[in-house]
């Protein structure tokens, strides 16, 4: 696209408007200046090109066979960049995106997000499950929810929910389990690449990882926790993964004891990006509906946010 250097685009439009539409008073009214003006970008345009694109008639303009081919090319390009002009209007005033993990996208948002369009029905949600880190300074999102520390440099980071973790399985291996020493006799079922491991939550109970017997292995969380709900073991999962599972009944947490992994979720927006007024409507919603889903499956929390 190097050769568009040389020529403006305010005499490309102009140069496209005359040729659809017939003349330049038709052409000025359009673009908001005068016949004079559009006369003069033609013209302008023409030199740069080094080709005649119109054969003049008087005060009449006719395009030429080579201008009738450029003026047509012109014409769908000019169409693709008021659809895209467009498509940001529309993300600004009634659309919103949003960058989130494919497994919170599928293990929870997909579960919840109707509740947001019923609240909001004006706003439409698009949601750009990704595994890579978004910056919503550059790219095409107006906010991201990320599982980390908080220390995103550049972005506002701002805290939805700590994320802590527990056993989960299904009812039927739960009965086997009364004391947190009962996990070394069943099979565990461990996310190969999780963050944080199984001492997390043995360590408080005065346990940890050497207890553990053998069990599937998982390249994925929503994997392990699809394992754990077909009874293949017991899985250490965390909200918001597992709440539409213990929810239905799908799983069962065994134990209620929760801990924290020094990880959280955060609302991430550009420090940069041009604001869209429903941002703040979709984060209270969101931050609302992550603390009430750990309500729906109560039980003693260790070490809330409000506790440190």
């Amino acid at each position: 696209m190097r050769n568009l250097n040389r020529i403006h685009l305010s005499g490309l439009r102009a140069v496209e408007a005359v040729g659809r539409l017939g003349g330049l008073a038709g052409a000025a009214d359009e673009l908001g200046v005068t016949p004079g003006a559009i006369s003069q970008q033609v013209q302008r345009t023409e030199e740069a090109l080094g080709r005649a694109l119109f054969s003049r008639e008087g005060k009449r303009l006719r395009l030429t066979p080579l201008g009738a081919e450029i003026c047509a090319r012109l014409t769908a390009g000019m169409a693709e960049l008021s659809r895209a002009v467009a498509l940001a209007e529309e993300r600004t005033q009634g659309g919103l995106t949003v960058s989130v993990a494919p497994i919170f996208a599928s293990k929870w948002l997909v579960w919840k997000l109707d509740g947001f369009r019923r609240t909001d029905p004006d706003v439409r949600v698009r949601i750009d499950a990704d595994v890579g880190l978004v910056d919503p300074n550059m790219a095409d999102v107006d906010a991201c929810v990320r599982v980390g520390k908080g220390n995103y440099p550049g972005v506002k980071a701002e805290w939805m929910l700590d994320q802590e973790v527990f056993p989960v399985c299904h009812p039927r291996l739960a009965e086997t389990l009364k004391t947190p020493a009962d996990l070394a006799r069943v099979p565990i079922i461990r996310d190969q690449y999780a963050m944080f491991s199984w001492d997390v939550w043995l360590k408080p109970n005065g346990l940890d990882e050497s207890i553990l017997g053998d069990g599937p292995v998982y390249s994925d969380g929503a994997l392990g926790l699809d394992a754990a709900i077909a009874g293949q073991g017991v899985f250490l999962a965390w909200e918001p993964l597992a709440s539409h599972a213990l929810a239905s009944g799908q799983a069962v947490a065994p134990f209620p004891d929760r801990y924290p992994t020094g990880y959280a979720y955060w609302f991430v927006t550009g420090e940069t990006a041009r604001g869209n007024p429903h941002v703040a409507r979709f984060r209270e919603w969101l931050k609302a509906e992550l603390t009430g889903s750990v309500g729906d499956v109560s039980g003693p929390r260790q070490r809330s946010r409000e506790d440190r």
